[in-house]
């Protein structure tokens, strides 16, 4: 079932969501001080091309300062969006399984600094 949900997944918004991830990465990463926020970015993107069986632990106090500023400069913006498409998946019996995965998305665009994903 988890290779037929990240199946599904990636074709509907699994592969559109990674690359805008990776090129978010990619501009990031341009500038110096920007790397720790790429390298992020590009975790991130891993996540969205199979979500399904992922494993997320979030330690915020790893790094509490670029987690802050991570929320500041988009960070809460972009959990509010995926909190915003995971309700909406979840208003149907089908999309459940979908909505759990955005919830599991708006934890990490809060917070990657000191996530582990397995």
């Amino acid at each position: 079932m988890r290779f037929i949900g990240n199946l599904i997944w990636l074709l509907l918004c699994g592969l559109a969501t990674a690359v805008s991830w990776f090129l978010l990465g990619l501009l990031w990463c341009i500038t110096i001080i920007g790397i720790p926020f790429g390298k992020q970015c590009f975790k991130i993107a891993r996540l969205m091309l199979w979500p399904f069986g992922a494993d997320l632990d979030i330690h915020f106090f790893r790094h509490p300062i670029a987690n802050l500023i991570w929320m500041i400069l988009g960070g809460f913006v972009l959990a509010i969006i995926y909190l915003i498409a995971a309700v909406l998946c979840c208003i149907t019996v089908v999309g459940i399984p979908f909505g759990i995965q955005c919830f599991k998305m708006a934890r990490l665009a809060l917070m990657p600094f000191g996530a582990t994903v397995n």
